[in-house]
């Protein structure tokens, strides 16, 4: 029997809840002993003219060892837009020069021997500014009355797409369109960002900092330095959460090796959470408009979304995430007429990076709002509204109005499962029933369809690297270019190989994240890693054992394809004779047995799936609760259903969050409303039900696992369902739209609002 698609535990797990992790702030390296500690002085304005930065104080305190400024780093260049066709003047300098663009954009660098001491002599460094008008908001931002880079002459980052066709809704019976926000949120990783940096007597640097993927963020690190390549050794040590925002490096981690290089002595950097909750890149901050037209039968002949990205200050990831939304617009519709418009507009606010999804989950929000306004308006159950517009099942790929090939689905499947799970029909009834007795506790019912891109080409390409090693010991080694930071990349790796060799997975280890050991990769992110880094040690163990057969029939004086593999005994037998038999291991003892692979995919996978939300609103107060999540996820063929179980979790619990609670705010001024974890509320167990998880798997083609990516579905198939279900609640109420997040107040007011209008008419 194959281990995989059983439930295996944790092999991490140990370790982690005993000697506990090794994050990037806890290395006690002996390279870094003496190491300087990097505290960044951080603009309390949120745009403004630096007309001079007194260090003298700063340089008297305890402790400093040196103040940087920009003046000090007239020898690194100024850092380029990250894309080719974003103009050169939206250029980031490393500290500010003269002008600071947000709450927290980095005009200073002290050094000191202790990292208290750089707090407190950050704040002898004296910032004389010229107040400038803020931009808030992308509308703001389009005005073009204030511009963050008066040489580039607009707040356009990058344009995508044409308008729609004045006559792209003809015909239709019925149009609804509608302004949607799917807000800006903050990371909020477990572990913030850090770094550390030494340099070597043979001019190399080392550089530890967490991150999604070593090899990429030593390619940056050494870009921005004007470093070759070689000269960069990046080490990725044990990472407390990305959720995309460690894609890459950061300028900060770059900068404190160029500190550490300038000041002689090792540096080392740890963010503090409120500098995190301000400085790290955010996720989504799209301003969209959705119009959707048809006939008053259900069936849907046209779709426009036009998006509005908040850049944030500097261009960053966040610039090209609008692509991803106007490749996903139509989701898992069979429209007709698709279109999709976007823009990315500079703001004085922090920038804008990936977030779980990134992109994805933007589009099937606007997508699921939009027909959930369609059935609203024509009268018909959101449920039945779905099934006629959903694309019938396909074995074959299918290419969308908007040029993304979907590998293999079976959408309405999917829904129906998902409401044959969640007593779709009972519930309503339950709804009516509370609605005709004018309960104060309304029930609402949200329903979401969603398909996603995942192991597109990052960068890296849709391929990865991995190296299998069986040792004289009967042990084996498996190097990686994934950057697990919580999926259980060890575990289901060590499966793989596993399944292959018969070695037991717990004397599998899994290394990644060195950049000495491991010059290629592609990282983790964007939903690839198994498919891509898992299918490459698929691979490797496969090409190892013919490795192995040629070997084993030298001395078993064989025909290597008379061998087979047991899996008992992590051996090589002669078919029909188990007695004649050499281990792996035995192999390995007489020369060294490792492969080293590059898995290339034919393309990217297409997961889906539907959810259904329950919701439970007090009328009088506007709070919405959720009772119930019900989830089909098709990730295509599961390896361990535990850690795909535990991806899904997280997904729709973050997704939840964003329904319900988190927003990063910024008032008129530019000023963060949210940088404390005070100010800034996320999920915990107690506002969340226990998830229902459906199962379904429709393998891909695309790859000999037939395995598609896991980590970032529940966070794009639960956020609209939740929103939806919450408007739901109060729909009988006249409510036609709440947005995101549906906090008790937003609720409460468009209650209040309904009711003054239906009054009005009424009078």
């Amino acid at each position: 029997m194959s281990i995989l698609g059983t439930r295996v535990v944790r092999t991490e797990d140990p370790q982690f809840l005993t000697r506990g992790a090794v994050y990037t702030d806890d290395l006690t390296d002996e390279r870094l002993t003496g190491a300087l500690h990097a505290t960044f002085v951080r603009s309390q304005v949120a745009h403004a003219k630096i007309l001079s930065v007194d260090t003298e104080g700063a340089k008297q305190a305890p402790g400093v060892v040196a103040v940087y400024t920009a003046a000090d780093l007239t020898d690194l260049p100024p850092l380029a837009p990250p894309f080719p066709f974003i103009a050169a003047e939206f250029e980031r300098q490393w500290l500010c020069t003269d002008t600071v663009r947000f709450v927290g954009d980095a005009i200073a660098v002290v050094l000191t021997e202790e990292r208290y001491q750089g707090e407190d002599a950050a704040e002898q460094v004296v910032v004389d500014l010229d107040v400038l008008p803020a931009v808030v908001g992308t509308a703001n931002a389009a005005k073009d009355e204030t511009i963050l880079f008066p040489a580039a002459g607009t707040n356009v980052l990058a344009a995508f797409g044409e308008p729609a066709p004045a006559d792209f809704f003809d015909g239709c019976e019925v149009v609804v369109e509608q302004a949607v926000v799917n807000q800006r949120v903050a990371p909020v990783p477990l572990e913030t960002r850090a770094t550390s940096a030494v340099w070597g007597e043979d001019g190399r640097v080392t550089v530890w900092c967490t991150n999604q993927g070593a090899q990429q963020a030593k390619g940056q690190i050494a870009e921005w330095l004007g470093l070759d390549a070689s000269l960069v050794h990046l080490i990725t040590p044990d990472v407390g959460g990305g959720f995309g925002a460690k894609i890459g490096a950061d300028p900060e981690y770059a900068l404190v090796a160029h500190l550490a290089k300038l000041s002689g002595r090792p540096v080392r950097w740890t963010e503090s959470r409120s500098e995190n909750l301000t400085s790290m890149l955010h996720g989504r901050g799209q301003d969209q408009v959705v119009k959707i037209g048809g006939s008053r039968d259900g069936k849907i002949e046209a779709y426009s979304l036009v998006t509005d990205q908040d850049g944030g200050a500097y261009p960053r990831i966040g610039v090209v995430l609008p692509t991803l939304t106007m490749l996903m617009t139509p989701g898992t519709y069979a429209f007709p007429k698709v279109h999709a418009q976007a823009r990315a507009l500079a703001t004085n606010t922090t920038p804008i990076g990936a977030y779980r999804g990134a992109g994805r989950p933007e589009a099937t929000a606007a997508v699921e709002r939009a027909v959930d306004l369609f059935a609203a308006e024509i009268g018909m159950d959101p449920a039945e509204v779905r099934r006629i517009n959903l694309v019938p099942k396909f074995d074959e790929p299918h290419t969308t109005a908007m040029g993304a090939t979907y590998d293999s689905g079976d959408y309405v499947a999917a829904l129906d499962r998902a409401l044959e799970a969640s007593g779709y029909a009972g519930l309503r009834a339950e709804q009516k029933a509370r609605r005709e007795r004018g309960d104060a506790r309304q029930l609402g019912i949200g329903i979401s369809t969603y398909v996603e891109i995942t192991g597109a080409d990052n960068g890296a390409g849709t391929g990865e690297e991995a190296e299998l090693e069986v040792h004289a010991d009967g042990t084996a080694t498996v190097l990686t270019g994934t950057s697990p930071h919580g999926q259980g990349h060890a575990t289901t790796w060590a499966m793989l190989a596993s399944d292959q060799l018969g070695i037991p997975v717990e004397k599998i280890t899994v290394l990644h994240g060195d950049t000495d050991r491991i010059p290629k990769g592609g990282g983790t992110m964007g939903s690839r890693s198994l498919q891509q880094g898992g299918a490459a040690v698929h691979q490797a163990a496969v090409e190892l054992v013919e490795v192995a057969k040629k070997r084993a029939a030298e001395r078993l004086e064989a025909n290597p394809d008379d061998l087979i593999v047991d899996l008992g005994s992590a051996s090589l037998q002669v078919k029909g004779t188990p007695g004649v038999s050499v281990s792996f291991a035995e192999l390995a003892a007489e020369e060294a047995l490792m492969v080293q692979t590059t898995f290339t995919a034919a393309a990217a996978t297409f997961p889906f799936g539907a959810h259904v939300a329950v919701v439970e609103t007090d009328v009088e107060s506007g709070k919405a609760t959720v009772v119930r999540i019900v989830t089909v996820d098709d990730a295509g063929t599961i390896i361990n259903p535990l850690l795909a179980e535990g991806q899904r979790h997280g997904g729709i619990a973050q997704g939840v969050a964003q329904a319900l609670l988190e927003e990063v705010l910024y008032d008129e001024d530019g000023n963060p409303q949210t940088s404390t974890l005070a100010d800034y509320p996320f999920i915990s167990a107690t506002e969340l039900p226990s998830f229902e998880l459906v199962e379904m798997a429709t393998p891909t083609p695309m790859n000999p696992l037939g395995a598609k990516g896991i980590g970032e579905a529940g966070t794009i198939g639960s956020t609209p369902a939740v929103q939806s279900a919450v408007i739901d609640s109060v729909a009988h109420l006249g409510v036609r739209h709440v947005d995101m997040p549906a906090t008790s107040m937003r609720v409460w007011k468009a209650v209040q609002a309904a009711q003054q209008t239906q009054n009005g008419s009424t009078n």
